[in-house]
């Protein structure tokens, strides 16, 4: 079926960059550096400006305002509920990534939203413990407490239990980790979490979900197993629970296994009949109860030897000042950590921003968390983000603003306070097996891998060495990696770019690259090329390279010319001599100096029109140029540095030379700026080789061109000058055999 397409026609003048800006005026603009201006913005105050910056630094205020009781309130209340309870059981399992006891789970659950309900612009995460943040400061606590052994050196352990200790490590880093934050926020450079991609992030993830599956395994299995740290911990790792694996405790496995069987299965029933149910089935919570009635009414800790929960702190304690000892041990660690906490935290909060079209601000988020966090730690817990399960269900749940996050939070209170002594006899293995099959989603991301193969190879190899480095070195130094590798690969997609040739799509001024299309025109001895990125030090010997590939090397075309211009002079100076002089002392072309070769041609002495294309005498060989007209295509091209801007100019010049015509399309005006701030141009490059659109360098070469091929008299001539030198030649060659 044809497609009526609408038409459009314009007539215009065909223009270059100086014609256009003789018949246009443009506007002068002052400039204004973004340091200056900032500054000068914010050193003005009024009253506008004062109430922006509150309603900036307090979020709450701008909800709340327009917040609906009658509609939103139930709504809330319900998803606070069910998120609360689902924050109960996360933080119980996640304490045990953090090589902490389970309370202080809970503290985690609790104090950071308190901060972030005010701060925070987001109206829907669920602010709380995350399994790949409890797992890296868990590293850290292991490495400074670690189970078997002495602790580190460190003043303020004296006196303190091993828990203790590991308390104080732990709300250590996570007060680092929320200053780190809060600085960055202060700072406004929010935009940091843009180098993590989303293919950086998913490799990285993935791995975290292998170290926590890893970490789990002693706890499901019922195992003894001393924590490790370091690069291939996992396989040390692995190494002792295979050791150890005769000892397995029975109870332990089966309860685990016929949890995450149940577990997974009611989950996948609320994903399948999640539109009709009100709120999901709050199946972790279920088990739980479950698992301790039964844990206490068999009396499993001494029947079978099972590990348990224990001795629940009652309460709230005093707060606690950070180690600075600690800081100084863990600063390495703890920069990632605010890091991830804040990318995990703010892709999660982009995402249902934008399903319920309201903004976050990623500079107001680094601050809520950092405050957030730093609030937490004094009061004994560890790091927190936000879970992309627990969000989920907060929003699913009807939840519309944070009210449901401090509910959930007062969740979390009522538990520690009053009910915390019911959770005691609540099998560990229960909480591994719970945080096993919570990584369904994110062991679920090793698919990704096939998928980036077959449409972005530079992207799966950042996603596969970030898992793989993650997983072998440890989540600090394999973010790094990462990190790294992602940053090569763009250098590399910069450095070398796809170049290609274009031609013209027939009957339109569209032009696409020649090996895509079939009916196109390519008009003889005119060469398009492109090159669809920055232009830099560092691509541009590709940049050149590349030019070489399309056509010919101009500086050795010029090179070879001038040896054959020395010869062509030579032979009509002999000409002219005497017939008896037989071996004259003339310069060879050998010892022609390189820099005399690089010079352009001076055909001024000829009394001849010379025309390198036509025959020459058999001794003197040039390349042939069947090219006219080169003309780059800038469109693409964001900026040049002056090492680039040096080297574009020595290869438009050697182009020049040979009698190639050089034209520049669609260039940046910022970029025309710098040419002209940095001397580009010359006597040989000038202002009329740029023109603003590729058709009309392509109708200006069209116009140039149009008779040369009808120019009967230069042919003529060409042969003529042709058969002189031929003769002239033979001349010569007779009177060196007398």
């Amino acid at each position: 079926m044809v497609t009526l397409r609408n038409r459009y026609e314009v007539v215009r003048p065909v223009y270059s960059e100086d014609s256009f800006a003789a018949d246009h005026e443009k506007v002068c603009r002052r400039r204004k550096t973004i340091l200056l201006s900032s500054l000068k913005i914010r050193s003005h105050c009024d009253s506008k400006r004062a109430t922006n910056a509150v309603l900036s630094l307090l979020p709450i205020i701008g909800w709340m305002r327009i917040y609906r009781v009658r509609e939103w309130l139930l709504g809330d209340v319900v998803s606070g509920i069910s998120t609360g309870m689902v924050a109960i059981m996360q933080g119980l399992a996640f304490s045990l990534l953090a090589s902490l006891p389970p309370s202080y789970g809970l503290y985690t659950a609790f104090f950071p939203m308190l901060t972030y309900f005010f701060l925070g612009t987001s109206r829907h995460i669920s602010v709380g413990s995350f399994p790949v943040l409890s797992l890296m400061v868990g590293a850290v606590v292991t490495r400074l407490v670690p189970e078997q052994g002495a602790p580190a050196n460190i003043t303020g352990f004296e006196g303190l239990t091993q828990d203790q200790q590991r308390v104080l490590v732990a709300s250590s880093v996570t007060f680092l980790m929320g200053v780190f934050q809060l600085a960055m926020g202060i700072m406004q450079v929010g935009f940091v979490v843009m180098y993590l991609s989303d293919t950086l992030v998913s490799g990285f993830t993935t791995a975290a979900a292998v170290h926590i599956l890893v970490s789990q395994l002693k706890f499901v299995l019922g195992l003894s197993v001393p924590g490790i740290n370091g690069p291939l911990s996992i396989i040390y790792t692995l190494e002792k629970i295979f050791v150890q694996i005769t000892s397995t405790n029975i109870c332990d496995l089966v309860m685990s296994i016929l949890i995450m069987i149940v577990v997974f299965i009611v989950k996948e029933l609320n994903n399948i009949y999640k539109a009709k149910l009100p709120v999901p089935i709050p199946i972790e919570v279920i088990m739980t109860i479950i698992a301790c009635g039964v844990s206490y009414g068999f009396n499993f800790e001494e029947r079978f030897d099972v590990g348990i929960v224990g001795k629940m702190v009652s309460g709230y304690e005093t707060p606690i000042a950070p180690n600075m000892q600690v800081i100084q041990n863990s600063a390495v660690e703890a920069f990632p950590i605010a890091i991830v906490g804040f990318a995990v935290a703010f892709s999660v909060a982009k995402v249902y921003s934008i399903k319920h079209d309201y903004t976050i601000d990623g500079n107001q988020e680094l601050i809520a968390f950092g405050v957030s966090n730093i609030f937490g730690a004094s009061f004994r817990s560890f790091a927190a983000s936000t879970a992309l399960s627990r969000t989920a269900v907060q929003e699913s749940s009807g939840g519309k603003t944070q009210i449901a996050g401090l509910i959930s939070a007062m969740m979390a209170m009522i538990v520690t306070v009053a009910l915390g002594f019911l959770l005691e006899p609540l099998p560990k293995s229960v909480l591994g097996a719970l945080v096993i099959v919570n990584l369904k989603g994110m062991l679920m991301q090793f698919s990704e891998i096939l998928y980036l193969w077959r449409k972005d190879k530079p992207d799966c190899v950042v996603w596969v060495v970030t898992c793989l480095g993650a997983i072998l070195l440890g989540l600090d130094i394999g973010l790094a990696v990462g990190l790294g590798v992602e940053l090569l690969t763009v250098v590399f997609r910069t450095q070398f770019p796809r170049c290609s040739v274009l031609a013209n799509i027939q009957g339109t001024n569209l032009y696409r690259d020649h090996k895509d299309y079939l009916h196109i025109f390519e008009p003889k001895g005119v060469k398009i090329f492109r090159i669809p990125s920055p232009i830099f030090f560092a691509n541009i010997e590709f940049f050149k390279d590349k030019l070489v590939e399309v056509g010919f090397n101009p500086l050795r075309v010029l090179r070879k010319r001038n040896k054959a211009l020395r010869k062509i002079k030579k032979l009509l100076k002999k000409s002219n001599d005497d017939t008896t002089e037989v071996r004259p002392s003339i310069q060879t072309t050998d010892d022609m100096n390189m820099e005399e070769l690089d010079l352009p041609t001076d055909l001024k002495d000829l009394p001849f029109r010379m025309d390198w294309n036509a025959e020459l005498p058999p001794n003197i060989s040039v390349p042939r140029v069947d090219l006219h007209s080169l003309i780059l295509d800038f469109s693409a091209v964001s900026f040049l540095d002056i090492s680039a801007l040096k080297g574009l100019k020595m290869t438009l010049k050697e182009f020049i030379h040979i009698d190639v015509d050089v034209y520049i399309v669609s260039c940046d005006a910022y970029i025309l700026e710098k040419l002209h701030s940095c001397m580009f141009f010359d006597d040989e490059i000038l202002t009329s080789m740029f023109f603003p659109t590729l058709h009309d360098a392509m109708l200006h070469v069209l116009d140039k061109h149009k008779d040369k091929k009808s120019n009967g008299r230069v042919v003529s001539k060409t042969i003529y000058i042709s058969f002189f030198l031929y003769w002239a030649s033979a001349w010569m060659l007779c009177i060196k055999n007398i």
